[in-house]
């Protein structure tokens, strides 16, 4: 009997001036006629690399643009309005444009290329897309890019906050992996070891990295690498199950409930480390990560309340009921409201 078949990017590459050579990636992958979507403001910074490096491989840009909407309906009408032959679109950008970069691809099946300008969640290696339905976020099935491209050097430039949100949702895989365990050993759902192995390992490598600064080129390249390998333990996995679980809850929780929340992976950071207390596991590895890279540090700056975050625990299960993480259990829900209160972390970044 032939094992599960997945489907992998068929281009990664990750460092110093990885755009510079955007044409010739795309002409060995033989995709000559694309349209190209930047992100808000992006086409001043980035567009006249980017139309030199597919201009000198004779790539046809057959149309490029900003793009600033995640609404499902504006996306549909963008992506069957692109030509006919249209052979790869590329989302040159952060999280709002790589995902309707990613929609319009997988609503036209052609192939996408993701090229992020920050590392502030493995949104640029996944399968699904947050997109607004309905005037709700919500995350929709896509396809897995088919081709990655991340210039380190467009990453280092960006502000410090993208890469702490980047390291949030990086070591959230922790809480993840124990939530989809703890979840097939009530009965629900079942684990797939290769997604775990493969998500584990991603994370592992990552907090193991020696760095002097979170700008180190191995610190930016191992980050990235890490982000990346998670998209792939989803595909396998068929679902986020691997590396989205009560952590990412408590943050959609947020999304819900805050006229302006933080960013995805900052929440998701705050809400890994408070889970793997509940867990009892490994937090002392989230802690020391957060302290040596600065994320604790930068979380202080940004006067989060701790009752948004009581209120965000007890709002967590009804976002995904469909799964049983830690907090679908109230006794755990009980226990992270009182280290609220009481873990001396919590109560240094919490007002």
């Amino acid at each position: 009997m032939a094992g599960k078949h997945i489907s992998i990017p068929a281009l990664l590459k990750i460092g110093a001036g990885a755009l510079d050579n955007l044409g010739i990636y795309l002409k060995e992958l033989q995709l000559q006629k694309v349209v190209v979507l930047f992100g808000n403001g992006l086409v001043e910074m980035f567009g006249s690399t980017v139309m030199e490096a597919l201009q000198q491989e004779d790539i046809d840009i057959l149309e490029y643009q900003e793009l600033d909407t995640v609404r499902l309906e504006d996306l549909t009408s963008l992506a069957f309005s692109m030509p006919a032959k249209t052979q790869a679109v590329i989302g040159i950008g952060g999280g709002k444009v790589i995902d309707g970069a990613k929609y319009c691809g997988f609503l036209r099946n052609l192939p996408f290329i993701s090229i992020p300008t920050s590392a502030s969640s493995d949104g640029f290696s996944s399968a699904s897309a947050s997109l607004l339905v309905e005037g709700r976020r919500k995350s929709v099935p896509a396809k897995l890019a088919y081709g990655i491209v991340v210039d380190t050097r467009i990453i280092r430039s960006a502000p410090e906050k993208f890469l702490y949100s980047g390291i949030g949702d990086m070591v959230s895989k922790i809480t993840a992996l124990y939530d989809w365990i703890f979840e097939e050993e009530h009965g629900y759902g079942k684990v797939n070891d290769f997604a775990v192995m493969i998500a584990k390992k991603a994370v592992n490598s990552f907090v193991r990295t020696p760095f002097t600064s979170i700008q180190d080129d191995l610190f930016l390249k191992e980050l990235l690498d890490s982000l990346a390998m998670s998209g792939i333990a989803n595909e396998i996995a068929g679902s986020s199950a691997p590396t989205s679980g009560s952590e990412h809850l408590i943050s959609h929780a947020l999304d819900k409930m805050l006229e302006h929340p933080q960013l995805h992976g900052i929440q998701v950071g705050i809400a890994t480390y408070l889970m793997s207390v509940v867990q009892d596991h490994r937090y002392r590895r989230v802690d020391t990560i957060f302290m040596q890279t600065g994320f604790w540090d930068y979380v202080k700056t940004l006067d989060l309340r701790r009752e948004d975050f009581e209120k965000a625990v007890d709002l967590a299960p009804s976002i995904k009921p469909f799964r049983y993480t830690y907090l679908h259990e109230q006794q755990y829900r009980d226990r992270a409201k009182e280290l609220l209160h009481t873990d001396a972390r919590l109560q240094e970044i919490l007002k």
